[in-house]
């Protein structure tokens, strides 16, 4: 009896001291839905404004854990801006973002190719296409000229967007920013053979938003499918 006692008894110690978070395993993972990762982001936005940060995952424990593999439970696709890192804009920490960044926000094929590996070989349910006030890039579209070396395979991508916007009320750069955020939304979810499949399946969603720079808020776009 005593040791069936003792094995009962470090089978407890076992599961209370067994850590939960979400992004650290299997079946932890299949727990999160996109509806809960897009929560937790505008939860974590929220102490960004405030500037009281919780600071998640940032610890030694954390890192160990991370050796034998990840599980980031959002993919977030923003520009190369240094001030929009999307791990402080949303508190988030180690481990819990897979991101891709790029001026302007664009997705090529190689952006693509990115986001497809984290959908589905990590099964990661969210894709926040994050835009930005004052892009860099888009201003550089915006203003137009030619521009230097490879830019203009860059400046190509955002185009689009400005030949929606042209005429529209309203600054310029601004409408820019958020029509392309809407496109690359919209390219994302109709990307075959990947991405638009699992959109079809309800395995993966695709939304966007606009960071402001002066406030720290994320603001989240309509989703209009």
């Amino acid at each position: 009896m005593r040791l069936v006692s003792a094995i009962i008894a470090t089978l407890i110690l076992l599961i209370l001291f067994t850590p939960t978070s979400l992004s650290t395993g299997q079946n932890a993972e299949e727990k999160i839905t996109a509806d809960s990762v897009l929560a937790e982001l505008k939860t974590g936005n929220s102490h960004h404004v405030a500037h009281r940060y919780q600071h998640p995952h940032e610890t030694l424990d954390r890192q160990r854990q991370l050796v034998s593999g990840q599980h980031p439970h959002a993919e977030v696709l923003s520009c190369s801006d240094s001030r929009v890192p999307p791990e402080i804009v949303f508190d988030q920490g180690l481990g819990d973002l897979f991101v891709i960044r790029v001026a302007g926000n664009v997705a090529s094929d190689t952006e693509i190719g990115s986001l497809e590996y984290g959908a589905e070989h990590l099964h990661i349910p969210l894709i926040v296409v994050l835009g930005n006030q004052s892009c860099g890039a888009v201003t550089a579209a915006v203003q137009g000229g030619p521009p230097e070396g490879h830019l203009a395979a860059l400046l190509d991508l955002i185009k689009p967007a400005l030949e929606k916007t042209r005429g529209m009320s309203g600054d310029p750069v601004a409408n820019a920013v958020r029509m392309n955020v809407e496109m690359v939304v919209k390219q994302l979810r109709s990307s075959t053979p990947m991405l638009s499949e699992l959109v079809a399946h309800g395995k993966l969603r695709i939304v966007g938003a606009v960071y402001s720079i002066e406030t720290g808020s994320v603001t989240w776009l309509p989703e209009v499918i």
